[in-house]
Order: C-alpha cells, then structure tokens, then sequence
C-alpha cells in the first residue's frame, strides 16, 4: 500500500472526514503535518500544492488534494488502484 500523507490542523472536521475514509479502505498509517503548529509546514504544503486550506493528502506522490477531491476520486473507484500503487 502506498504512503499517505496529509496536512491537516487540529480542528478540521474535513480533516477527520478524509482520515476516516482512508481508514475505511485499509489504510492503517497516516503522516499527519499539523501545519497550525509548524508555520514552516505550512509554507511547505502551499509551496507543494498551491493551496492555503486542509487537508491536503497525497498518496505516494500524487497529490489528490482536499477532503472532496479524496471523495470524489473514491467515488470513480480510483481511490482503491492509487492506495494500490497501480
């Protein structure tokens, strides 16, 4: 299964949202960057992303992007083949 990481804050409901998924389809390990306690983080994720808000997940490499786009992409079925690496 491949690596996911996200950014999150502490008080994000999307954030929750997107972690429950991903649990929900097998992910057991998330690398969770609190950008409200890292402002370097923070600087980091829109550098990375172009985005100011959270989450925002990348599986592997490929960034998906926030909570509706991981729903979205769940919904076409790609979310399972992206964990899957293929």
């Amino acid at each position: 299964m491949q690596a996911v990481k996200m950014y999150t804050t502490q008080v994000c409901p999307y954030c929750v949202r997107a972690k429950s998924l991903l649990k929900q389809r097998g992910v057991e390990q998330i690398e969770e960057v609190r950008i409200d306690t890292d402002p370097a983080a923070r600087e980091a994720m829109m550098a990375l992303t172009g985005r100011r808000t959270v989450p925002q997940i990348f599986i592997g490499d490929t960034h998906v992007g926030g909570c509706d786009d991981l729903m979205a992409l769940d919904q076409r079925g790609g979310l399972q083949t992206l964990l899957q690496g293929a």
